[in-house]
């Protein structure tokens, strides 16, 4: 309620006072004396009272104006932020989730920087690619590929890989940046991820065949494990968070090498993951810019998955490791060995 109306019937109070006052309907001079004093305290009671409700009145109407203004403000800010954050969503699918968080979070600057790290690196590419091409319409050629590039994208995430690039049908991912778990870790974290991409791949052909595909996608990988520098590469305005060195082109060789649907990785993977990865050596490969021919091996499969199928039996304990591949040997052999083997552990 506004003060004015608040306070006309004080006013009403006051003027019929004013009158009793002046009527003289006081006997006494003492009393009508006591009663002006009190009725001039009275009004000025009422006064400060007055322009005190006045002054809140005020401050009531600024605090209103200001509070609408702040709403006002609070709703362009959820706006500017709901537009912000679809923006970093749209920009979050054109970088690797680790380097976007790394960024979001302040944890890596975005400045043309570069640093040296051992990382596992990986190639993959779909074989007679350009072929394919010239039998597909564009349309069909694109659903496939695009299904292809998200499904094997999934894989890389969930064993933890940041996502380099896309090079038509080509993939590079590495391990070791800007998160890791361990050389060793990452070497065997990639490895498992290629064996799971050539998994999924089987499963996609079924489905491609059914939908009428006559040569679904085959796939060679190629990884290698080495010295690379790891960075924002460009310019002030453009740059790409990459790795570069010969490390990165002896990967690429690998793979180039690889036979269908198969895995070839250098020496030094190999070294990583030994324990953990059945392997096929095969004939060193010549790469420009390399002295020596290099070392490589195909991937058979994981030893865990080996042992499931009966082909393999490991047994590892402090002190003692024994690794016998049934498909190398005979069951006749293995067992000849392992008791020579006794024979010599004899006292």
């Amino acid at each position: 309620m506004p003060s004015d109306d608040l306070f006309s019937g004080e006013e009403k109070v006051i003027a019929e006072a004013q009158k009793l006052l002046e009527d003289g309907r006081f006997a006494e001079v003492e009393d009508s004396k006591l009663y002006e004093g009190l009725l001039k305290d009275y009004q000025k009671l009422f006064r400060t009272t007055r322009r005190l409700m006045r002054l809140s009145d005020r401050n009531e109407e600024q605090l209103n104006a200001l509070s609408k203004e702040q709403q006002e403000a609070n709703a362009v800010i959820a706006k500017k932020n709901k537009e912000l954050n679809a923006l970093a969503t749209k920009l979050s699918k054109y970088l690797s989730p680790q380097i976007y968080h790394s960024i979001f979070t302040g944890e890596q600057s975005v400045e043309i920087a570069s640093s040296r790290k051992k990382l596992t690196i990986f190639f993959s590419d779909i074989m007679n690619f350009t072929e394919t091409t010239d039998r597909l319409e564009s349309e069909d050629l694109t659903n496939l590929l695009n299904r292809y590039l998200t499904e094997m994208t999934n894989i890389a995430l969930e064993y933890g890989a940041t996502i380099d690039k896309y090079i038509g049908d080509a993939i590079m991912v590495f391990f070791g940046d800007p998160q890791s778990k361990g050389i060793k870790e990452d070497a065997c974290a990639c490895v498992r991820m290629a064996l799971a991409m050539l998994r999924r791949l089987s499963e996609l052909h079924t489905e491609w065949l059914e939908l009428g595909a006559t040569e679904p996608f085959h796939l060679r990988m190629g990884i290698n494990t080495g010295y690379v520098t790891v960075g924002n590469f460009g310019g002030d305005e453009r740059m790409d968070y990459t790795i570069i060195g010969s490390c990165v082109n002896a990967t690429a060789r690998l793979e180039f090498h690889a036979d269908t649907d198969s895995i070839l990785i250098g020496h030094e993977t190999y070294a990583l993951v030994k324990d953990e990865v059945d392997v096929e050596e095969r004939e060193p490969i010549k790469v420009k810019g390399f002295a020596e021919p290099l070392r490589c091996y195909k991937v058979l499969g994981l030893y865990e998955d080996l042992e499931r199928e009966g082909s393999v039996i490991r047994e590892e304990q402090d002190g003692f490791k024994v690794l016998l591949d049934l498909k190398k040997r005979e069951r006749t052999e293995a067992i000849e060995a392992l008791q020579a083997i006794i024979e010599r552990l004899k006292p």
